[in-house]
């Protein structure tokens, strides 16, 4: 059965640290859901009712547009170990990137990661756990280098060149922010 409450207790907070990966889900009123898997040590909890994630230039930039349209995101963690258990938080969230005065505190909470163009921050509303019976256990062989390879090859110009060609409007056309 689910419990809900309206923050993030310890208890979560270690679950959540334990944790190799997470999915991001988000949406707009009009236009494709957003669920994204997310990994390299990318998540904090920063408090009882915020948390956040570094999040890296990649294909797409749907979260920032959801939120910056919406605002609304649900992100959730699932154990593939023998207890079983999934966590949902649900809230409001807000950007945060390099030029803005917050982001050198916040991003040196995270480990550095070539390629990383903002701070996801959520405004946690409610937390959510349920039992995971249905998920299968498994292992984690590895984290995958590729990412972190691609930005550093890239370098910085190339990443910003990237980024101004694919990650300034969402799959849906929605402004992501990224120019503000």
């Amino acid at each position: 059965m689910a419990d809900f409450t309206d923050h993030i207790t310890e208890k979560h907070a270690a679950f959540i640290d334990e944790q190799p990966m997470f999915f991001t889900a988000t949406a707009c009123a009009e236009g494709r859901i957003n669920l994204s898997p997310k990994g390299m040590d990318s998540f904090r909890v920063l408090g009882p009712n915020l948390c956040g994630y570094l999040d890296v230039t990649g294909s797409g930039n749907e979260t920032s547009a959801h939120i910056k349209n919406d605002g609304r995101i649900t992100v959730m963690f699932n154990s593939f170990t023998r207890n079983a258990l999934i966590l949902r938080l649900y809230g409001r969230g807000r950007v945060v990137r390099p030029h803005h005065a917050e982001f050198s505190e916040l991003v040196s909470r995270f480990p550095e990661l070539p390629g990383a163009r903002q701070v996801i921050l959520i405004d946690v509303e409610t937390v959510q756990t349920s039992c995971g019976y249905g998920v299968p256990e498994m292992e984690l062989k590895a984290e995958r280098q590729t990412l972190k390879k691609w930005a550093a090859g890239k370098g910085d110009d190339g990443i910003n060149a990237y980024q101004q060609k694919n990650n300034v409007k969402s799959i849906d056309g929605f402004d992501s922010g990224l120019m503000d």
